[in-house]
């Protein structure tokens, strides 16, 4: 079946605009429950970021659950992976996060989890969306969902993060700067590190509704670099707006994406002999991580680009982890699902053990230049049947050769055209990048 709201992470769109209206959001939340609970008066879980929208979509969420004769227990802004965890330990049917994740605040979106902390499947979301075709029949008044809010939910979350490091673990030698994107982790990261005895910078941290990853977080770093460098922090981590991205700084000022951080856990499980297998990243994630992890003897694989296709190969494979240059990182061993927090206390935790700087173990990695161009489209374009687009794509690849790769998608949470060249040269790769979205452009306007 065709998916018609359900992207590959939930459902997300501009606020006011189908789907993300208070109506389709009612009528979702009553579809939803009628597929995910299973009789009696089961219960659902629901946070939400910081965005201004939150207010109501979260209370039409609630209308349709609350008609499908679901309880539902009120988390407020919570980090989705928080969500994810605390649907398993509160022992719920179901979790839902209205969140949009790394967009700007005019957007957001919908993401489920089942009972096990899991995202759903594709049979579940293509179930979802055939009730939605059935009129909304409202459970008799008896049997109405009711709902309360959870007051501990930030403390248990804070707990559970602070479990996933070795006992004993102890960061109090680091000093930490956090960019919380005015999102999600606001009330939480901070607190996370400063129990774990670092010294704490705190950015990022004053949501308003409006601000939730503008010029700041895991999208764009520039602001954390520079606290980095003008606190003269060991390290800086940077979440984004619903906490399940990771990019770090490092204390000269260096980035560290997604794959530089794979590639740093992957060498610490091989260096303490931890079982897990191989490490699955994405068709995005750099040429420099598979000729690391090959040189650690450690298998690789490469899923499409999207966390939830990571975790599908992962779970194939009987890996544990997994992610994407983007930062989301998979660590099934610790939890079930993409967490920023978690990755980033991984990662410090490495340092304290390893008493190494943070740019000192991104050197397992050497990263090959990549140029990526996000072209903006009105609507979809079957690039298969673009003959312009391919034209250029195949001349690209027959000038790098074996020494570089190109990748070319639509992405499956905005309108845009993702084109990334990668190779041995950065002047060449951004000069082969910027070809291929000429032609798109040329595409995109011709309809």
């Amino acid at each position: 079946m065709t998916r018609r709201y359900f992207g590959t992470d939930g459902i997300r769109g501009r606020v006011g605009n189908e789907p993300m209206t208070p109506d389709f959001v009612l009528k979702l939340g009553w579809a939803a429950g009628r597929v995910l609970v299973d009789g009696g008066h089961p219960t659902v879980l629901i946070g939400k970021d910081t965005r201004i929208s939150g207010y109501m979509l979260e209370s039409a969420l609630q209308a349709g659950l609350s008609a499908a004769g679901v309880n539902i227990r009120l988390l407020g802004p919570m980090p989705t992976p928080a969500v994810a965890y605390l649907t398993r330990t509160l022992r719920a049917s179901a979790g839902i996060v209205l969140s949009a994740s790394h967009n700007p605040y005019y957007d957001n979106g919908v993401k489920f989890f089942s009972c096990d902390g899991s995202k759903l499947p594709d049979d579940v979301e293509l179930r979802i969306e055939a009730e939605m075709d059935r009129p909304l029949e409202t459970v008799d008044s008896a049997s109405l969902g009711k709902a309360e809010r959870v007051v501990d939910a930030a403390g248990r979350y804070i707990e559970f993060c602070k479990s996933t490091v070795p006992w004993g673990t102890r960061l109090r030698d680091l000093r930490v700067v956090v960019d919380c994107a005015h999102g999600a982790t606001y009330h939480v990261a901070p607190d996370v590190l400063e129990e774990l005895g670092a010294e704490v910078i705190a950015i990022g941290v004053d949501p308003n509704g409006t601000n939730i990853n503008a010029d700041c977080g895991a999208t764009a770093p520039q602001q954390l670099r520079t606290a980095v460098l003008r606190h003269q922090a060991d390290i800086g981590i940077a979440l984004d707006g619903d906490g399940d991205r990771l990019i770090m700084v490092d204390a000269r000022g260096e980035v560290v994406d997604g794959d530089e951080a794979l590639a740093i856990l992957a060498w610490a499980r091989r260096a303490q002999g931890a079982a897990g297998g191989g490490v699955v990243g994405t068709q995005m994630s750099n040429l420099g991580l598979e000729k690391a992890l090959a040189a650690m003897g450690t298998p690789f694989a490469r899923a499409r680009v999207g966390d939830r296709y990571v975790m599908e190969l992962l779970k194939q494979q009987g890996w544990l982890l997994g992610g994407e240059s983007s930062g989301h990182l998979i660590c099934l061993d610790k939890t079930t699902t993409g967490d920023g927090i978690v990755s980033a206390l991984q990662i410090l935790s490495i340092m304290a053990e390893t008493d190494k700087p943070l740019h000192e173990l991104k050197a397992v990695m050497h990263k090959y230049p990549q140029a990526l161009v996000n072209v903006p489209i009105a609507q979809r374009i079957d690039l298969d049947r673009a003959r312009g687009v391919q034209a250029a794509v195949s001349a690209v690849e027959a000038e790098l050769g074996a020494a570089g790769r190109v990748l070319l998608r639509a992405s499956g949470t905005e309108p845009l055209v993702r084109v990334m060249v990668e190779g041995e040269s950065e002047r060449q790769v951004a000069k082969l990048a910027e070809t291929i979205a000429a032609a798109v452009r040329e595409a995109a306007a011709a309809g």
